[in-house]
């Protein structure tokens, strides 16, 4: 198959270096003509993805066209910028063609879904969710992966599990796109707040808790969000949380833990090439949890800490001595 992957990030690489493994026709599209050129030459993803090689036979690419005639279009632009990236799509991609969205987190702006975007910007329906416990750092290198593929539309979700699925690659499948994108998004926030523990000095003790703690709200926002929190169960929940918030790949947890050391959020944003999205979907959860009535003190306290005043070594005595209640 003919594959077009948007965006030439660390997870866009990393998936379209999967799928070239498999023998498909891959194109990776990148927004800067200058990087994509240093990529070719360097035949590395030097900002984003280092030290892993880009074969020859992936094609590297600024040109938008080439989507036109893909069989999968893969999305995978940041979520602060996916709905400008995907507006240089629209009338490019059709309504015939399977999309794929690989971006964990909700609009600032809409505070919609990624794949609710996708659907309005590009004309087509039902976009797929792919999602779970996966760095980009692992799979680029051949690291056993699982992962799952959502979407309402069962037939789509599978099309995708046999185009994913390798032998260091497993995928799953959902019908509850929402449940897995609702999961992608939070897990990055609740991360943060793991990192601000571990830079503070706490132990296990106080990781497990929050880890715990954190997939209670979880459950919480996606259910009154309309997805499935049995969902959270799975790899886009359960998974996703436990790597996000434990690996030495994880950005949202680099990010809190230095807010955690007593460095302020700004400093710590504009030292960074990379994304993380954690502190962005911190503000779309706050805004979120408040509208749908749902309880999240953790994620509030990350929210606070990116965009408000409040000082992260201030959290523990505000949340220990919280109303006690039953688990």
């Amino acid at each position: 198959m003919k594959i077009f992957v948007v965006g030439d990030g660390g997870w866009g690489t990393a998936n379209a270096l999967l799928l070239n493994g498999y023998g498909h026709e891959v194109w990776l599209w990148g927004a800067f003509p200058d990087y994509t050129q240093e990529m070719r030459e360097r035949k590395e993803n030097f900002k984003f993805l280092k030290g892993v090689a880009l074969p020859d036979s992936l094609r590297l690419t600024n040109d938008r066209q080439q989507a036109a005639d893909a069989d999968i279009v893969v999305l995978a632009p940041p979520s602060k910028f996916f709905a400008s990236v995907l507006e240089g799509f629209r009338g490019v991609v059709g309504a015939n063609q399977l999309v794929v969205s690989l971006t964990k987190g909700l609009c600032e702006k809409t505070n919609r879904r990624m794949t609710e975007l996708a659907e309005e910007i590009l004309g087509v329906k039902d976009v797929v969710a792919l999602a779970g416990p996966t760095h980009a750092e692992e799979v680029s290198r051949g690291i056993p992966t699982a992962i799952v593929a959502a979407c309402v539309d069962l037939d789509k979700a599978r099309k995708v599990q046999a185009a994913w699925s390798g032998p260091a690659f497993r995928v799953y499948t959902s019908q509850d796109p929402a449940g897995v994108e609702i999961g992608g998004c939070v897990k990055n926030v609740l991360a943060i707040a793991v990192g601000c523990s571990d830079g503070m000095g706490f132990g296990d003790n106080t990781r497990a808790a929050l880890i715990t703690r954190g997939l209670a709200e979880m459950r919480r926002f996606v259910l009154a969000y309309g997805g499935k929190p049995e969902t959270l169960n799975g790899l886009a929940g359960v998974g996703d949380l436990i790597v996000t918030c434990t690996s030495r790949h994880s950005r949202n947890h680099s990010v809190g833990e230095r807010l955690g050391k007593g460095e302020h959020i700004s400093d710590i944003l504009a030292s960074m090439q990379m994304v993380a999205e954690g502190v962005w979907n911190s503000k779309v959860v706050h805004e979120l949890a408040q509208k749908l009535g749902v309880d999240m003190p953790i994620s509030e306290m990350v929210y606070e800490a990116c965009y408000g005043s409040f000082d992260v070594k201030s959290a523990l005595g505000k949340m220990m001595t919280r109303e006690l209640k039953s688990e």
